[in-house]
């Protein structure tokens, strides 16, 4: 049963060491995961993810957003936040990930998030758990 920020709040106390720009499609963060779980923990953002950093926002149309977002690692998970008309929003020591895009922002999915030893994963769609109001 789908619980709101029960499955990103795992990632509380890890570190975020990994920003790739996956073609020009998406970007992916990877975390230190539980030692023997294997892959790392993988958040991928299919929507450019909102970044705040150093008193400022940037969006991926922002010049020196890439710059942002390397800045975030390493930094480790202080707090997590997910729920309806926010979004999901991830605060490390170094500054924060905010995913809540528009409507016209949206391909298919929004984000994903797999890599815990139990297997577990989650992807977030429009309409559906924490964006019901991007329907």
């Amino acid at each position: 049963m789908y619980e709101p920020n029960g499955l990103l709040s795992r990632l509380v106390g890890e570190r975020m060491y990994s920003v790739e720009f996956v073609l020009n499609d998406y970007v992916q963060f990877r975390f230190d995961g539980s030692p023997g779980a294997g892959d790392p923990v993988t958040l991928n953002c299919y929507v450019w993810p909102l970044i705040e950093f150093d008193g400022r926002t940037w969006s991926e149309k922002d010049a020196g957003y890439a710059d942002a977002l390397r800045r975030l690692t390493p930094g480790t998970v202080v707090s997590t936040t997910e729920q309806t008309g926010s979004g999901v929003r991830i605060a490390l020591d170094t500054g924060a990930l905010v995913i809540h895009p528009t409507l016209d922002d949206i391909h298919v999915e929004i984000a994903e998030i797999s890599g815990f030893k139990d297997g577990a994963w989650m992807v977030w769609r429009p309409g559906e758990e924490s964006f019901e109001d991007l329907a």
